[in-house]
């Protein structure tokens, strides 16, 4: 049995054909949650491993891990360049070695184009939204990590960021999930139907 799926490198796509195999006979793709910070990326990929009884990769963890620091401490000494390439560097890492996981992913990771080709190659992105008011009420006690953007408040940080992000979330995303008003067990139910339906999970 085999799949066609496409990858974009740059502004190229190409389609390749790859087999469908594993240990267990089939080929089960590792789920990859994108969403801004508030939409409840971390606790739907933690139900997810869970009911799925599937390994769960934490990116950000894994950079605090590596760093030997907090996320904070690390960008207010090295700024927000190195945290991207550190960023970059353990995505590929994760990339490499995760099969039928959960990848638990920061919110600016659809940043670099290079990490989305990696974690595409054996994945499928769920994207989580939420609105505007709801992620800072989410987020507002966590103003701890240095800002993205200078001269702004807290609001109109969250608000640019979203909107600079937007359509890279948006173009990446092969299933998306608005969580405003939706319990983390809901959205994760929700996930697993819509793989399976689409053959991404047996």
């Amino acid at each position: 049995m085999f799949l066609y799926y496409f990858c974009a490198t740059g502004s190229k796509v190409f389609f390749q054909r790859r087999k469908i195999l594993t240990v267990t006979g089939y080929w089960s793709l590792n789920i990859v949650m994108l969403g801004y910070r508030g939409t409840g990326k971390s606790a739907v990929a933690k139900i997810l491993s869970k009911k799925l009884r599937r390994r769960l990769y934490r990116i950000d963890d894994l950079i605090v891990q590596t760093a030997g620091e907090s996320i904070s401490e690390f960008v207010e000494q090295e700024g927000w360049s190195a945290f991207r390439k550190l960023e970059s560097d353990i995505v590929s890492q994760v990339a490499g070695e995760a099969q039928s996981s959960v990848i638990d992913c920061g919110g600016g990771v659809v940043l670099d184009d290079g990490n989305m080709v990696s974690l595409k190659k054996e994945g499928r992105c769920v994207l989580l939204t939420a609105e505007l008011s709801t992620i800072i009420q989410r987020i507002k006690k966590g103003r701890k990590r240095p800002a993205l953007a200078e001269g702004l408040s807290f609001e109109e940080e969250q608000k640019k960021m979203l909107a600079d992000r937007h359509d890279r979330y948006q173009s990446y995303a092969d299933f998306i999930y608005d969580t405003t008003t939706c319990k983390p067990g809901k959205a994760a139910h929700e996930i697993i139907a819509f793989f399976r339906e689409r053959g991404w999970l047996r």
